[in-house]
């Protein structure tokens, strides 16, 4: 899988043990930044990763930051992305049951360490669940047209 990622500077940490475990099984990764956890804008690394999501250039995308926020609010303003903000195991699989999310957001301050690979696993292996969940997925889509 092609995956984008980005973070601004409070994500760089997580980041980086992300893309290496994403390469250990075998995912090509795009990374749009940042590249230190100098301070930066978040909108600069973020809406460009999920524009290439949004193009099909990556199948799905991660974004990190502080709290995840304003990260998964940048994603989730392009057209064609469905970013769950993620915090645990839980909320990765129903992003991606109930909502077919292709990307998510962390916020490295509010995930523990730990935490963060299991994340990242649940949701690029729990499949949608389709049914009732299909027809809301169009819903948003149809309504959020101009």
């Amino acid at each position: 899988m092609k995956i984008a990622i980005a973070s601004d500077h409070a994500g760089y940490h997580y980041k980086t043990f992300i893309i290496d475990h994403l390469k250990s099984l075998g995912h090509e990764v795009v990374d749009f930044g940042t590249d230190s956890d100098e301070s930066c804008d978040y909108p600069d690394f973020i809406i460009p990763a999920a524009k290439a999501v949004s193009h099909g250039e990556c199948e799905r995308g991660i974004v990190l930051g502080g709290s995840g926020n304003g990260e998964a609010i940048a994603a989730n303003r392009i057209q064609g992305i469905r970013c769950a903000l993620t915090w645990n195991v839980e909320t990765a699989k129903l992003g991606r049951q109930h909502n077919k999310a292709n990307m998510i957001s962390i916020g490295e301050r509010m995930t523990a360490e730990a935490d963060v690979l299991p994340i990242v696993d649940a949701w690029l292996t729990t499949d949608f669940d389709g049914g009732r969940h299909e027809r809301r997925i169009e819903k948003i889509d149809i309504l959020s047209k101009d």
